[in-house]
């Protein structure tokens, strides 16, 4: 192996590992911004609503919620609801 390959092997490496770190950098600043609360959601009333509505149901029953399938356009706040 040439050292030029082993020099573009180890750009790549870095590249890779310096790509990682950034995603996980995004993750949690992008955990650290979402609300953790049904009551800190800003938005979609009517579906913050139904979700409470469904999980105070399983609570009051004492099991977990329904699959519940969260689906639309990009920006409306899925993966929130999803993650709270």
């Amino acid at each position: 192996m040439s050292t030029s390959d082993t020099s573009r092997e180890h750009s790549e490496e870095q590249r890779l590992l310096s790509a990682e770190a950034e995603d996980q950098a995004e993750r949690s600043i992008d955990t650290a911004l979402r609300p953790e609360r049904l009551a800190d959601f800003v938005g979609q009333p009517r579906v913050r609503e139904q979700m409470e509505l469904v999980l105070r149901a399983a609570q009051a029953r004492d099991q977990v919620a329904d699959h519940i399938l969260l689906a639309g356009p990009p920006g409306l706040g899925k993966t929130t609801l999803a993650m709270i």
